[in-house]
């Protein structure tokens, strides 16, 4: 049995006191962690040690960005890719070698910024050439792999609170859900959160610190998510996710996801 867990913790050395909570609730084998917001030589790495996490991959760089994935099992680092073309962290990919070398990719997908359109927005240009850059290196994986983290992409009609007023607003719309699908098509992934958790059941990763009463307004969308190669989506065992983890103290704006695989 091996678990994994996925989450965009928005800034680790910040919110260190609840990624310990969530890992002595939850005792992941491995961690994911986007959005790091920090240089290699900052990351709290006694801080996981002491609670059992002594095996690290990490990409990151000032202020921004950044992604890591640390383990209380053996990895090897596997891949790094510049997806965005830029030098910006945005993944980090690791092998678990006494878990049938399982391959491990976390990746952190840019926002895209607030207008859909690239002429308009730079950001959403380079959004979409991420994923199509993404796309082609998929189109080229061999090996059983666990694709996760922050795709900002919710595809799906029920991956948000309102599909219709949300088709024009950056995550949600048709031309970003279709360059999601051409790179889900390139390798067959299989979309693990909606393989336990069948749409159009209400699942979300992420609600807006803009809401004063998240649960309330419950104006969430699905941008975090666990795509698996069809051989390793077959050995999946359990997916959940903790919806109370937006409600900790001095939380992110997303939660973890996690999956549970027998190999």
């Amino acid at each position: 049995m091996v678990t994994v867990a996925t989450w965009n913790i928005n800034s680790v050395r910040l919110r260190m006191p609840i990624v310990a909570d969530f890992l002595k609730q939850e005792a992941p084998d491995v961690l994911c962690l986007q959005e790091i917001k920090c240089q290699e030589n900052q990351f709290p790495y006694d801080a996981f040690r002491e609670l059992g996490y002594e095996h690290f991959a990490v990409h990151g760089q000032k202020g921004y960005h950044g992604v890591a994935t640390v383990a209380k099992v053996p990895l090897r680092e596997f891949s790094r890719h510049d997806w965005q073309d830029n030098g910006e962290a945005r993944h980090v990919g690791v092998e678990l070698p006494d878990h049938d070398g399982m391959i491990v990719e976390n990746v952190y997908v840019p926002a895209g910024g607030d207008e859909p359109d690239r002429e308009k927005n730079a950001k959403f240009g380079q959004k979409l050439d991420f994923l199509e850059r993404m796309t082609r290196w998929a189109d080229k994986v061999d090996r059983p792999t666990l694709i996760v983290g922050d795709f900002n992409i919710a595809p799906l009609e029920s991956d948000v609170w309102n599909h219709k007023q949300l088709l024009k607003v950056v995550s949600h719309t048709p031309v970003e859900v279709e360059s999601l699908q051409r790179f889900m098509d390139a390798h067959g992934w299989a979309d693990l959160g909606r393989q336990h958790i069948p749409a159009p059941d209400r699942y979300f990763s992420w609600w807006s610190y803009r809401s004063k009463d998240w649960r309330v307004n419950d104006r969430g969308r699905r941008l975090d998510h666990m795509w698996a190669s069809p051989e390793l989506a077959a050995q999946s065992t359990r997916h959940w996710i903790l919806e109370d983890a937006r409600s900790w103290e001095k939380p992110s704006d997303h939660i973890p996801l996690l999956t549970e695989f027998t190999l």
